[in-house]
């Protein structure tokens, strides 16, 4: 029996009952007025980590529950023109080249007693929650041509992306002052992914059911209030150096400067745009191969993709003790190669069975670049400090934000373009024989050119061990002088 959850008077209901929650989030967990006292408590023990990490449990769950779902969505579901999706993409991306740079450097200029990251994670969880909601609540007035679809898609996917970045990349840019060494950056970034992972588990695998559930809207409710307690209880573990705080911040000139022109960044961010653009492809049109080429149900569609996750949860940790043994750059390397031959078999499967086995491969590779990611961009940071004596984590995440939402740009339009050409229509009961091929085009080929592409930008990847000895002794050394 499917329940569909209708919001009887829209946003206001919404808007109070999220607010209402901020209000008892904020007093019983946070305490009130307290909240110098309250905030980081636990930092500096394994329930810090542990509370630390929740916040990588809602950026997946709400993150890719939103990559993979939103374009089955708006185009399977209310039809909407692929050429009209593939526009919303593309200015999607250009909404990202402004917005996440400059959250960025608004993060690293920011000064509060509470330092230059806490306050966005604060007060900016509801908004954001809310926003993801209104994704999925399509109101009835913009179901009612495809213009109005379009316009409301693209006011709720940039409110949404705006305040995810805003949310997200101050957490994330935490982590690399709070964890400033290899061991402790590795096996919080295992703790980070696998709670990640249980996130994509829920908002991508089991998305269906809940779906089947609650409906569009309800589903969209439901993971919104699960990522914000998620969210707040995050605070709880999370603690900044006000040192940093006092920094002098760079002029934005400078600091795009400085961020571009840096061969580790950029090599970095080459890997980070071309690992995100095949993951956000694969599961974006896992849903469309499930359905068009293999003939499965959503149920179905559900067990093709938990192998990916029920693989990838246990192999986190392997991947932390593999970096703590050859290092970050080979580590990147060896999972990327791993996770491009997993998806070969892709071009041959047609029966579930197959597709569960090939899927359980690609968890293989994969947990080793979810692990690694913050990493590598964590050492382009302190190269960075080095050489600027800024410590500008917002700059860097939010610049590598910014390539990752590319990424999913890059992807629709890559898909509107191949099922175009293929012929693929919406309307159709029964899809052309070239919808299955380009499908599978879409699973193999795509993918692994891109990631034989991020294998390349690895191996010009400059910090190796070497370096990246010389410049923790560099930091520290400065440091000592300074104070």
């Amino acid at each position: 029996m499917t329940v569909t959850v209708e919001l009887t008077y829209g946003t206001p209901d919404m808007a109070g009952n999220w607010l209402s929650m901020s209000k008892y989030l904020r007093e019983s967990v946070l305490g009130g007025d307290q909240l110098t006292g309250r905030i980081g408590r636990c930092h500096g023990t394994a329930a810090g980590a542990l509370l630390y990490s929740l916040g990588s449990f809602t950026a997946a769950l709400l993150g890719q529950a939103f990559n993979t779902w939103v374009q089955f969505y708006y185009v399977d579901t209310l039809k909407m023109p692929l050429a009209l999706y593939a526009t919303g993409w593309t200015l999607y991306g250009i909404w990202n080249a402004i917005n996440d740079p400059l959250a960025g450097q608004w993060s690293d200029n920011t000064r509060t007693r509470w330092g230059r990251r806490i306050p966005f994670i604060l007060f900016g969880t509801i908004p954001f929650c809310i926003a993801f909601a209104l994704v999925w609540w399509v109101p009835g007035w913009a179901q009612t041509s495809s213009t109005s679809l379009f316009a409301y898609f693209l006011v709720a996917s940039f409110l949404f992306d705006g305040l995810f970045t805003v949310v997200i990349l101050n957490w994330t840019a935490l982590y690399p002052e709070m964890y400033p060494s290899l061991a402790q950056r590795s096996n919080v970034s295992a703790l980070r992914q696998a709670l990640g992972i249980v996130g994509m588990i829920i908002g991508m695998v089991l998305a269906p059911q809940f779906r089947e559930w609650f409906g569009w809207t309800g589903m969209g409710i439901l993971f919104a209030v699960i990522g914000g307690i998620g969210m707040f209880f995050s605070l709880l573990g999370s603690k900044e150096n006000l040192e940093f705080t006092e920094q002098q911040g760079l002029r934005v000139s400078e600091a795009l400067r400085y961020t571009f022109l840096n061969k580790s960044f950029v090599t970095f961010v080459l890997t980070s745009l071309l690992v995100q653009f095949t993951f956000v492809l694969l599961t974006a049109t896992m849903p469309f191969f499930c359905k068009y080429v293999l003939g499965l149900s959503d149920a179905q569609n559900t067990l093709m993709l938990a192998p990916i996750f029920v693989v990838a949860l246990p192999m986190v940790w392997v991947w932390g003790l593999v970096t703590n043994r050859i290092g970050p750059r080979r580590t990147a390397m060896l999972s990327t190669i791993l996770f491009a031959l997993a998806l070969v078999p892709f071009r041959y499967v047609t029966t579930l069975t197959g597709g569960m086995i090939t899927s359980a491969f690609v968890g293989i590779g994969l947990a080793g670049l979810l692990v690694i990611i913050d990493v590598l961009i964590a050492d382009v940071v302190d190269e960075d400090e080095l050489n600027t004596g800024t410590r500008r984590e917002g700059a860097y995440f939010g610049a590598n934000a910014f390539v990752m939402r590319l990424g999913v740009s890059l992807q629709a339009i890559t898909f509107g373009i191949i099922m175009g050409v293929c012929g693929y229509d919406p309307d159709l009961a029964l899809q052309p024989a070239t919808v299955a091929r380009g499908l599978r085009i879409l699973m193999t080929a795509v993918p692994i050119i891109s990631l034989v592409l991020a294998l390349v930008a690895l191996y010009f990847y400059p910090i190796d061990e070497d370096r990246r000895e010389a410049i923790l002794r560099g930091i520290q050394k400065k440091r000592e002088v300074e104070g």
